[in-house]
Formats: C-alpha cells, structure tokens, sequence
C-alpha cells in the first residue's frame, strides 16, 4: 500500500496542472486531461492547448520538437508556431488512427529517426489508466501513418507466456489499464520498449506489430539469465523458466517492486530499466532473450530504489549511466541522482535530497530537471542550479512562473545556429541559446488572445505558480505598447490594497503577476478583488484602465 499511496501522490502532482487553473506537475500522470476533437478538415491547430510540459523529444536533423503535454501531443514546427494535435475517442485498436491521437495526456515519447512512439494516459475514480499508444515510422512526412493500439494487457488466463524463442515465463496476468500506463519508452535493436507500472516491461516488435511481455529480476534476484537452456525446466510440455513468477503487487502480496517498470533506455545489445526495486541491466541473446543484473539500495550505493528516469552519456570514450532515483521503501533512502562509469559494477550518488525528474545528457554536458530547478555539471560532483526561465528582453517580459522543470533536451541541430537547451515546465514550455540560461524564449497556451484575464482564477498564493516562495497570479493582457504598466488591487468593498507601477523596459520584471499580498506583505483575506491595469495598447492611444475579477481562495 505503501508504494501504491506513493505513486498515487507523484501521479497527482505530475497531471493535475493539466487542468491549466493550477500549476503542479510532474512527469507521472493521474489527473490527465483531455480535450474532444474539434476539427473537421485537419488534424491539428496552431498553438498549445496545456501548459503542463512533460515530454520533450527532438525529431532527427529537422526543426520539429515532440511534446508532451497534460492535453495531448504538440510540435514545435519552427522557432515560431507549434501546433496540437486533435484527438478522438473513435480510434481502433491496430489500426490506422487517420492523424488523430487518444484522448489524455501524454505520459512519455520515444523518437528514434523517422520512428516516433507516444503513449497516453488519464485517471478514472482517483486510479491513473492507460489510455493506449500510437507508432509511426515515417513521423517526417506529410501525412505520416500513425497506428494505435490500445493499452497493452495480457488474456486473463495467460498464466504462462512465450519467451526469447527458448522457453515460457510464469507470472500473473496484467488484464486491465488501472495502474497500467506507460511512462517511458525507448527505441532499440528492432523493438519499442515500454515500462508501465504494474503493466511491468514490455516490447513492440517494429517488423510485425507484435507485443511481448518481458520479465525482470525479483526482487531478491541479484541476476536473471534467460538465455540459458539449464534456466528451464519441462511443465506440462512447456520450457518453464525455473524459480520465477511475474507478478507486481507489493511484497506484503507476494509480488515484487521490482516488477513495477518505470524507466527504460536502450542501445546496441543492451537495455537499462528503472522500477521500483532499483535498477536492471540485460543483455540480448541471440534469439531475443534477455540476461539481467539487477542493482538495488542499500545493497548498491544508489541514493533511492525508485528509479524514474535513466540517460546514457558518452564523453571521452567513455559511457556514463545515469539515473534519477527516489526514495521507496526504506527509511534511510534519499532522492537524487545516481551514476555508474562501468556498466554498473560500481555506483557513485549526486544531489543527494534533490527531488529530480530527469536526467538528459549531452558530451561534457549533463542537466537535471527537478523540483528546485535546472541543474548543470560538467563533472557529476558540481552542480549550478538554473535561475527559473525568464525573457530578459526589454518591453518582451516574461517568465515561467515555477521553480520546477520536469523535462530538459540540449539541442545541437544545425537548424538553431548553435545549441539551445529546452525545458519543459508546469508553466510552458522554453528555449534558450544561453546554456547558462541568462534569457530564455518561452511558448506558452495563449487560451484567448483577444481578451484581458487572470490565471489562475481561482487563485492560491500559498500553492499556485509557487517561485522564490511565493504563489503568483498572471496577467494576460494582449497587445502592449506603453512601456508601464500600472496595476492597482481593490478588494470586494473597493478598498485599494495594493499598488505598483512595473517598468516593462527593465528586463527583470517579467511576467505581469501579483503574489496575493497587500502592500503591507501580507496575504491578503480569501475573498473577490478587483485588479485595475493600466496601459496603453496601441500607439495612438493613451494609457486606459481596463479591470479584472479575481478570486483569492488561500
């Protein structure tokens, strides 16, 4: 129960800023939201329908960036316009999905040249549910085909399954969604990978459109050899592997944390899993069969055996593994990073009791997206933590609104004229050509660009948009030209409570918010205020008031 409450609490915090009137999130969803399909001669329209940013992935040599939002699959198609894409519940299973994706948010994205991989997820009764996944292989055309196929999930008597072309696995049967989503994916040596949670390791088989359930160490299992014929033995006319049962309920049930997939990267003849229980290493066999190591705390010096996101990194020829790690059932495990210079035999930890989402990186260059923030390090060992995105450019303000980033990509791709870092946020999505991120460009849903409106209303200074320890308001105003804006709070009985004058000429001011507080610094009372903003909006004209109603709930 204990590792059902805490992937529960993760998966709340990821999605529920999907709803873009708050403004948590983190990579695993339960609160996804979705949006019906609107169009009726294209699929996709301009813009980002979420704030919410979970995913980010890099599309071969072109200038298209993959991602994944708390309300579907976006593009960025150039440094300007991005586009969403429209979804449908119509969509049948192995079959071609006409340009339309499922409904829900997107928990994870796998690209690997013009092969792309998207997985979907929502929540039913408070339970995280996959929602399905889509496939093409030829992503960078005009009218790519994309394949969908529903949730992957086992017959309910499938007690025994096929294996590595050698022999037959036990383990209990996976027959519904709940609990089954696919939060990462990774594209190797012919197959799709994904980890869902109790849904445990899979693989798509990219030359038949096949799904193969994969098993992975118990968890007292230091190694699994599958590619063994000694590893099995004759049941009932079958190959069964010896001494092993699949089954990812908790311990107290007779099952194995370790079974709970979450992470997955794989290259060449090798395949990295994170779950639950640490962290797997396999190697092929000949036939598609997979030997393991398994590594877990406190038997490894991970810093936690809840291992969320795995990156490779080669540097001088040398290949570092990565991994961001949480704490799970142990006490004394923390959050942080952990990282192997040799496959594994040996461990070292970083930025211990930093909660961190993803690791991405990139030659010399290694970046950390957390709850703090951006971190960078060149060496592992030291690490500088990002200020939050702003754009710095007089009378452009703006800013992400949030400490947290959950997603970062560094892209090296001719089309930018020089790398850039991306990171995705509970509030945007953001780019920069500083990688010591001094100004940033920032990409963010515009919900009506012709009207003048607080977000979001309701407002919590004690949980919304929190940045340097205050909640913040923002202000979408539309166009601006003067270079002040003036902005006066009244509260219900008209009483003026605060006042300031932001030079928008000044590149720190940023975004147009108010943190909730009175010009005393206090938060002020729950209750209705009135926001009175002052500004001109075309060149010919003067400053004018124009008003807005928000609602203070702390």
């Amino acid at each position: 129960m204990m590792r059902r409450l805490l992937i529960s609490i993760i998966i709340l915090i990821t999605y529920l800023a999907a709803q873009e009137t708050t403004a948590a999130k983190f990579r695993l969803p339960n609160n996804f939201s979705s949006r019906k399909t609107v169009s009726v001669s294209d699929t996709s329209q301009t813009g980002l329908l979420s704030n919410v940013i979970s995913e980010i992935r890099l599309q071969g040599d072109t200038s298209w960036v993959w991602l994944g939002t708390g309300r579907g699959l976006s593009r960025v198609k150039d440094s300007l316009n991005i586009e969403t894409f429209f979804t449908s519940t119509d969509l049948t299973n192995g079959s071609s999905t006409g340009g339309y994706f499922p409904v829900g948010g997107v928990s994870a994205i796998a690209v690997k040249g013009d092969t792309v991989f998207v997985a979907f997820a929502s929540s039913e009764n408070d339970f995280p549910i996959g929602k399905g996944v889509v496939y093409t292989a030829n992503s960078a055309t005009e009218n790519p085909v994309w394949i969908y196929y529903d949730q992957p999930v086992d017959l309910a008597d499938a007690e025994t399954f096929p294996w590595g072309g050698i022999g037959f696995v036990q383990g209990l049967p996976i027959t519904v969604p709940q609990y089954n989503v696919t939060y990462d994916a990774s594209i190797g040596n012919g197959y799709v990978w994904i980890t869902s949670w109790a849904g445990g390791l899979r693989r798509y088989k990219i030359s038949d459109g096949s799904w193969e359930r994969v098993p992975v160490p118990e968890d007292d299992q230091l190694t699994l050899i599958t590619c063994a014929d000694s590893s099995y033995e004759l049941v009932d006319g079958k190959n069964i592997l010896k001494n092993f049962y699949m089954n990812p309920r908790d311990p107290i049930d007779g099952g194995n944390h370790n079974h709970k997939a979450f992470s997955v990267l794989s290259y060449n003849d090798t395949i990295w899993v994170g779950t639950a229980n640490g962290i797997n290493r396999g190697i092929f066999g000949s036939q598609g069969c997979i030997d393991w190591q398994h590594y877990a705390y406190p038997f490894e010096n991970l810093t936690g055996n809840f291992v969320v996101s795995i990156a490779r990194q080669y540097w001088n020829g040398q290949r570092i593994i990565w991994a961001a790690t949480m704490n799970a059932d142990d006490p004394t495990e923390q959050r942080g990073v952990s990282y192997t210079l040799n496959d594994g035999d040996t461990w070292y930890t970083a930025l211990e009791g930093e909660r961190v989402y993803n690791v991405h990186a990139q030659d010399s260059l290694v970046f950390a997206a957390s709850a703090k923030g951006l971190w960078k390090s060149k060496d592992g060992q030291n690490w500088a933590l990002f200020k939050p995105a702003k754009n710095v450019t007089p009378l452009q303000g703006d800013e992400t609104i949030s400490s947290e980033v959950y997603s970062v990509v560094l892209d090296e791709r001719a089309y930018y004229n020089g790398p850039v870092l991306w990171i995705g946020t509970g509030d945007g999505v953001a780019r920069s050509a500083d990688l010591d991120g001094s100004n940033w460009e920032i990409y963010r849903a515009d919900y009506d660009p012709e009207k003048i409106y607080a977000y979001p209303n309701p407002f919590s200074p004690n949980s919304h948009n929190v940045l340097d320890g205050d909640g913040y308001v923002r202000f979408h105003l539309g166009n601006v030209v003067s270079p002040d804006v003036e902005m006066a709070v009244y509260n219900f009985a008209m009483e003026n409570v605060y006042n300031v004058t932001l030079d928008r000429r000044n590149p720190e001011t940023g975004a147009i918010k108010w943190n909730g507080k009175d010009s005393n610094s206090r938060l002020v009372d729950n209750g209705v205020y009135f926001i009175k903003l002052k500004y001109s909006q075309n060149l010919n004209a003067s400053p004018s008031n124009h008003w807005v109603k928000l609602i203070v709930v702390k």
